[in-house]
């Protein structure tokens, strides 16, 4: 995401970059269009595939997020993917997954095909369009807090909680509903609080 230097009619978060910041979703596996207002008219910088952001303020379908760096944008909430926002609880009855090692090791390996593409790509030996072949497919999410990491595992579909070697399944994300090119700002859509409300469900195992 080219988001460093940022458009001056973007509203910039009042927080300074990395202050705090906990994601609250990521960015859907293709990435995502950004606009300057809820009102779909002015595009700016997309969002990478995958990308952490924090949900700041939903406005019917309608969700501004803000990135590590302090950038924010408005974007379609429902096509967000939520990030679950604590380790799970000791009265929850988790799903015990295998080593966190192997999912890493993945994640690893994920990341280096992609920067031997890039490079690749830098050094001219690849065009455009085998660069985006070479790349179809390749999708990862993490999120580490100190002891703590959330992985997205992309073969089920799943985000995982770590804190070592063990590891649990902690939430499904279940597929949005069906978008538009553009989110909906009818009579039933209001401003609310960030809570993530009307966005793409996540089934937290145990809650069941």
């Amino acid at each position: 995401m080219n988001a460093a230097y940022p458009p001056q009619s973007v509203v910039a978060a009042a927080v300074g970059p990395g202050a705090d910041f906990r994601p609250t979703h990521v960015a859907p596996g293709d990435g995502m269009p950004t606009w300057v207002a809820p009102d779909g008219l002015v595009a700016t910088e997309p969002l990478d595939a995958l990308l952490p952001v924090r949900l700041l303020e939903r406005r019917g379908d309608w969700g501004q997020v803000l990135c590590l760096n302090g950038w924010s944008a408005w974007v379609d909430a429902r096509l967000l993917v939520p990030v679950p926002q604590g380790p799970p609880s000791t009265g929850q009855q988790l799903a015990r997954t295998a080593d966190a090692r192997a999912l890493l090791t993945r994640v690893e390996e994920t990341v280096g095909r992609y920067r031997r593409a890039v490079e690749e790509l830098a050094a001219g030996r690849m065009d455009g369009e085998t660069f985006r072949r070479t790349t179809q497919g390749l999708r990862i999410g993490a999120v580490v807090d100190g002891e703590a990491m959330w992985v997205y595992d992309a073969e089920h579909d799943r985000w995982c909680y770590c804190d070592g070697t063990a590891m649990t399944t902690f939430a499904v994300a279940e597929s949005a509903s069906e978008a538009g090119s553009r989110p909906g700002t009818g009579a039933g859509a209001g401003a609310g609080e960030a809570d993530g409300s009307g966005g793409p469900p996540t089934t937290v195992l145990g809650d069941r």
